[in-house]
């Protein structure tokens, strides 16, 4: 008999006695594709860093890693279908400080528990912010601003890509450590406020590195300071916020998750894929040419950050008024 009919006879046994598939499959995950859920457009930088992370464990596992993009509310429709499906290893997806860190406080409603509907099974990347303000603005550095701000309360503002994302965070952590008072202006994305900030309308943004960057080497804008605990290799001759404001950090991070209760077998196979991935040379070199930092974490450690996360942002967000109901 063949080891393929031997088996298959196997199988057929098993489902005869009742043996679950998921406990079956534990062993030989990944047996055939993976639907990797993205719920953010197509095109921007998640969708780019979500597709080569995936295209490197296609790579290294021999099966099909698939994105499918499953946008709305802010990544909340992707994630609640990420949690619905089944816990068999075979659908995860993109989590991070918008679904499950800052949402839980922002909304009055969540469709799912952002820590007991998901499996977390590695961090994946982090991906700092860059303050950029108009050209006109007086100030060429972070102390220099936060000087004329404090000398001119409620007279500036700064734009995001909306209410409640991590853009919007940003300004609304720095204004509340830097004791200055300014005007939130949403966007619907951050590329729509940049007519408003190059024309001196609205006066600066906390925008992720890939678009701010590009609107600073075109000279369209004057980059004063990253959003990160540390400088970014991107742009290290760019101070961190925190070199000034000691403790600022305010960088969006994202994570690898599936629906809660996939096996912890099947947990740690994907774990040590991710890991794989994550930490090959030429992925970190293409999430670095977009400003991104690759990051492997255990399952514990990315559960562990998520929550410490939750409960950072929880104040920062009711003291900024953001609320939706």
């Amino acid at each position: 008999m063949t080891p393929v009919a031997i088996g298959r006879r196997a199988m057929l046994a098993a489902a005869a006695l009742g043996v679950p598939r998921i406990a079956m499959a534990q062993d030989a995950w990944p047996s055939r594709p993976v639907r990797y859920i993205n719920p953010y457009a197509a095109g921007g930088p998640t969708d780019t860093l979500s597709r080569q992370v995936c295209q490197k464990m296609s790579d290294l596992s021999g099966q099909q890693f698939v994105v499918e993009n499953r946008t709305g509310s802010g990544g909340l429709v992707g994630n609640q279908a990420i949690a619905q499906a089944p816990p068999d290893g075979y659908t995860i997806g993109l989590g991070g400080i918008a679904s499950h860190a800052i949402s839980p406080t922002l909304y009055a409603r969540m469709p799912f528990d952002a820590q007991r509907d998901f499996s977390f099974v590695s961090g994946l990347w982090q991906l700092p912010n860059l303050l950029v303000v108009n050209n006109d603005i007086p100030a060429r550095s972070v102390p220099e601003l936060i000087a004329l701000l404090k000398a001119n309360p409620g007279k500036y503002s700064y734009g995001s890509a909306g209410a409640g994302t991590t853009l919007h965070i940003a300004g609304a952590l720095f204004c509340t450590m830097a004791g200055v008072d300014m005007t939130h202006v949403p966007y619907r994305g951050s590329a729509a406020a940049y007519p408003d900030i190059i024309a001196g309308r609205v006066h600066m943004i906390f925008d992720n590195i890939p678009g701010a960057l590009a609107q600073a080497k075109e000279g369209r804008v004057r980059a004063l300071g990253v959003t990160s605990a540390q400088r970014s290799p991107v742009v290290p001759d760019t101070p961190s916020i925190a070199e000034t404001l000691s403790g600022y950090d305010m960088s969006s991070w994202t994570c690898i998750c599936g629906p809660a209760g996939i096996p912890p077998a099947v947990v740690q196979r994907i774990s040590a894929l991710a890991r794989r991935a994550l930490e090959s040379e030429d992925l970190k070199r293409q999430y670095l040419e977009q400003g991104a930092t690759a990051w492997w974490t255990t399952p514990e450690q990315i559960a562990d950050f998520r929550a410490a996360e939750e409960r950072r942002l929880a104040p920062i967000i009711r003291a900024s008024g953001a609320r939706v109901e």
